[in-house]
């Protein structure tokens, strides 16, 4: 068991360290940046895009109506935007609206989650905006968390305001990885949780104004991947601070790591490929090609450890079944992110291949 715990820690740290640490009637607003507007509660609008995830999503929607919370938060809504689902879920949102007191949803045609996002704050009655993921299930004191770390950021910023002007900061609070559908909270917090990211959307809280003044998300965004960090650049570019936010916790959920589940991960890597170029194409900097995994220290990681691709999803498929089969199925991926990143480094060079020459 030692034999595998030190492997998996190698695959962890080896992937964490080159690809994750880079890797959905306007009320009278709280305004925090503005004096007269200073001692007022917040109301938070909870957007969260969702696309065939009704299982999962009627967990997070219970959750959020479980909120518990001061009165620094004044009220909150939540708006599910609909991406164009197959599997009922604006039907059963419709059966279970009496639950769901403040819930409220939107639909469009299938576009991907940064035209869902920018519809959903488009329709935001809150001045602040909350992300989440519709896979994503949070604490009781989920809001109150946001608002706290919100009103402090707030207060620091000011004292170095002579001006007064609207406070440049957002939250990022929790994720924690579970596969435990029954019981999602009970997930303990791992090493492999920490996120380096700047700005994502799985857990994140900022003033509105800031995403209209940024633009919103780029819809051009449509397959997966970047559209969050690359809506991230441009708010670092406004000044916007990061202010971490641990206490406001969501247990992201997703399955136990199944051979099922490797045709579709390739297929999320090549779409996370062609859309890392598009963001190097906004932000051409050595920090994106770092992110995207678009450099020649990326290619020979990836292509000396898979072999030149010769350690794929077929020949390494017997492997990951026994890891599999032993209990191990986090090892298992942590090994298959070999040539899934594989996948993905040559997904972001042969977009570039096609990129017309001046």
């Amino acid at each position: 068991m030692s034999g595998m715990v030190q492997i998996y820690i190698f695959f962890f740290l080896l992937n964490f360290a080159i690809f994750r640490g880079y890797s959905c009637e306007k009320s009278a607003t709280v305004g925090y940046g503005n004096c007269g507007n200073r001692g007022r509660a917040v109301f938070f609008s909870v957007v969260i895009p969702t696309y065939n995830r009704k299982p999962i999503l009627a967990k997070c929607l219970l959750a959020l109506e479980n909120q518990q919370f001061g009165n620094i938060v004044r009220d909150y809504e939540v708006i599910v935007v609909d991406d164009g689902s197959t599997d009922g879920t604006l039907e059963w949102l419709v059966a279970n609206a009496d639950k769901l007191t403040h819930v409220r949803s939107i639909s469009q045609c299938h576009q991907g989650p940064a035209a869902a996002r920018n519809l959903g704050v488009e329709d935001a009655k809150g001045d602040t905006i909350i992300f989440i993921d519709s896979d994503l299930v949070v604490t009781e004191r989920f809001l109150q968390a946001h608002a706290d770390a919100l009103l402090q950021g707030y207060k620091e910023m000011d004292s170095a305001q002579v001006d007064r002007l609207a406070a440049r900061v957002f939250t990022y609070g929790s994720v924690i990885n579970t596969c435990n559908f029954d019981n999602p909270t009970s997930e303990p917090y791992k090493i492999t949780d920490f996120s380096a990211a700047y700005f994502a959307t799985g857990n994140v809280a900022i003033a509105r104004h800031w995403l209209l003044e940024a633009g919103l998300f780029d819809t051009r965004f449509q397959l997966y991947g970047w559209e969050d960090l690359e809506l991230g650049v441009r708010l670092k570019k406004l000044g916007l601070k990061l202010i971490k936010c641990p206490a406001a916790v969501g247990y992201h959920w997703h399955p136990p790591f199944s051979l099922e589940q490797i045709p579709g991960m390739i297929d999320r890597e090549i779409q996370r490929g062609r859309m890392g170029f598009l963001f190097y194409q906004k932000h051409p900097s050595w920090e994106v090609r770092m992110m995207i995994q678009m450099t020649w220290l990326h290619q020979i990681l990836w292509g000396v450890l898979s072999v030149g691709g010769m350690l794929n999803e077929r020949t390494m498929k017997p492997f990951l079944q026994w890891l599999i089969d032993r209990g191990q199925p986090q090892l298992a991926l942590e090994i298959a992110r070999i040539f899934l990143n594989w996948y993905n480094v040559k997904a972001v060079y042969a977009a570039s291949s096609q990129e017309p020459r001046s």
